[in-house]
């Protein structure tokens, strides 16, 4: 570089000279013309040199900026024994530079003197390295980090709005059902107090109106379900217009136990078999969730639930003791409950996949809970609360659910021993309790009772709940099987209320009038009628018979 320099200056010197000569040659004595032409050439040199040599100097410092190394100032390469390389320190040299210098020196490296050794060069492919001004990046960095905190902060809080939002939506839809429910409460209150005489219906004590329809229950299809028979309990869901039927393994040598029977009311067909339990199913039940979902109770002390739109179990609980009922919390549908053979009854949270969140433990005798209904919340006259009604083989208790689920239990009064079933009509607050023939009443008696609620002081929020009878239905004096049967609104929609009950003497099921007490039809079957299931489909009102073997469908027409 310095040679090409200076051959520069020699050159341009002489040109100038001779340009000068031969302007001033002719003019001037050769003294003055000598003068001149010393001046003007180191003139003419001073600026070459000043020019050449910030040449020089810039490129030395855009070489030294990302090109040479600094111990040879020679650019470096990548390829050869002078490619680039970097020491552990993060300093760049030409790889036989520092290979050199490691070994001359007392291992340190040339620019910051730390520790160093030939093992630490590293070869880097890279032409150039030039570093960039990252200031405004990161300025921009540490703004867009605060702005993205700010929009995660203000999407929590938009968060947390919906959910009261949404909660409070659901409160003020559980209030304008309320307002609804006690509307129609002051409607029927209202028509049942200005009715007039020959009016199709008439209002009888209990509070409930007499139907006086001719329109009866007519046989629509029987379905076989087993030829083994051992039948025992049914249900019915409305999401799927399916009915359920518990049966004995139709293959007991391949798949042992017992499972359900699924039958479609939409077309009046039965389905296939779906495996569950080991041992005998003694309840059946499905919640208000559209998810198909079927709870079963049976006396390999499980409860389980079962998908039907899968057709397999889906979640298995072990109650460590025979369960013999179950059902749906209908305030929540996160809650079942399990009623065992001791009398307690065991809640479980679907959330909790481990076991039981409570146990109710009876207190007084510990009799087979056989069977167990849930009251929803409701703005009822005689009886507002939510709670389950349970009845065991000696008596029945009305657990009233409280805040933060807390269970506080009347005593309903009750004739003592031999009721096998109890069954709610949840709209009128009623229950039907059946009682087994006995020393002063030598037939099967259905007993439908209004429950009710009192004050337990004046002005105190606690009540005391209890249950008044209102009609009682005598069938045949034989009773050997739990039947269980049912009490539910007329399909005439207009406020009365049916009873149906299994009557073992004449193999039938026997329908009354709940309002008048009148019996209004005797529906035969070949075999002890074991439960009843009133079903609505397709704005068709059936009613399903079951017997050990067979399901008797009648249609409201």
């Amino acid at each position: 570089m310095l040679s090409l320099v200076s051959s520069q200056v020699q050159a341009e010197p002489s040109q100038a000279l001779s340009q000068a000569s031969a302007e001033h040659g002719s003019h001037e004595d050769e003294a003055e013309v000598q003068q001149k032409q010393v001046r003007r050439t180191k003139c003419l040199w001073r600026q070459i040199i000043y020019d050449k040599c910030c040449i020089f100097l810039n490129s030395c410092v855009d070489e030294e900026e990302g090109d040479t190394c600094a111990i040879c100032f020679e650019q470096w390469t990548n390829a050869g024994d002078h490619r680039l390389s970097a020491l552990r320190c993060g300093h760049l040299f030409g790889y036989t530079c520092i290979e050199r210098w490691l070994k001359g020196q007392a291992g340190k490296c040339p620019q910051c003197n730390k520790k160093a050794k030939r093992s630490d060069i590293v070869i880097l492919y890279a032409r150039t390295l030039k570093a960039l001004d990252t200031s405004e990046q990161e300025r921009m960095r540490s703004s867009l980090e605060k702005e993205q905190k700010l929009r995660r902060q203000a999407e929590l809080e938009s968060a947390q709005s919906r959910l009261q939002l949404q909660v409070l939506t659901d409160e003020c839809s559980k209030l304008r059902k309320q307002v609804q429910e006690l509307k129609a409460l002051v409607a029927q209150y209202n028509m049942s107090t200005s009715q007039q005489p020959g009016s199709s219906r008439t209002c009888l004590p209990g509070g409930l109106p007499s139907s006086q329809s001719q329109r009866k229950y007519h046989l629509e299809k029987a379905f076989l379900v087993s030829q083994a028979g051992n039948c025992r309990v049914m249900a019915y869901c409305d999401s799927l217009s399916c009915l359920v039927v518990s049966q004995p393994s139709p293959q007991s040598t391949f798949i042992p136990g017992c499972g359900v029977k699924m039958m479609s009311l939409a077309n009046l067909k039965s389905s296939q078999y779906i495996p569950i339990h080991s041992k005998q199913i003694r309840g059946l039940a499905f919640g208000t969730r559209a998810d198909g979902l079927l709870l079963s109770a049976a006396l390999d002390n499980t409860l389980k639930l079962t998908s039907l739109a899968t057709n397999t179990v889906v979640q298995t609980y072990n109650a460590g003791r025979p369960v013999w009922s179950c059902c749906w919390c209908l305030d929540d549908t996160n809650y079942v409950y399990a009623g065992l053979v001791n009398g307690s009854i065991m809640i479980y949270d679907l959330r909790d996949t481990n076991t039981h969140v409570q146990e109710l433990v009876p207190q007084k005798s510990r009799c087979p809970m056989v069977s167990l209904s849930y009251l929803p919340r409701m703005a009822s006259a005689s009886l507002p609360y939510g709670g389950i009604l349970a009845g065991t083989l000696e008596g029945a208790c009305f657990w009233e659910q409280k805040a933060g689920n807390s269970y506080r239990p009347h005593h309903l009064p009750l004739e003592p021993g031999g009721c096998i079933d109890l069954q709610t009509e949840i709209n009128t607050r009623h229950c039907l309790a059946t009682y087994r023939p006995g020393k002063n009443n030598p037939c099967v008696r259905c007993v439908m009772m209004e429950l009710t609620c009192t004050p337990l002081t004046e002005g105190s929020e606690d009540v005391v709940c209890s249950s008044n009878p209102v009609q009682t239905f005598s069938a045949g004096p034989a009773c050997k099987l739990l039947t269980k049967n049912a009490i539910f609104q007329s399909p005439e929609d207009d406020g009365s209320v049916f009873v149906c009950a299994g009557d073992e003497a004449s193999n039938s099921a026997l329908l009354w009038d709940a309002g008048s007490g009148s019996l209004l039809q005797k529906l035969p079957a070949d075999l002890p009628v074991l439960d009843i299931c009133p079903l609505e489909v397709n704005q068709s009102h059936l009613l399903a018979t079951l017997t050990e073997k067979m399901v008797n469908i009648y249609k409201w027409q």
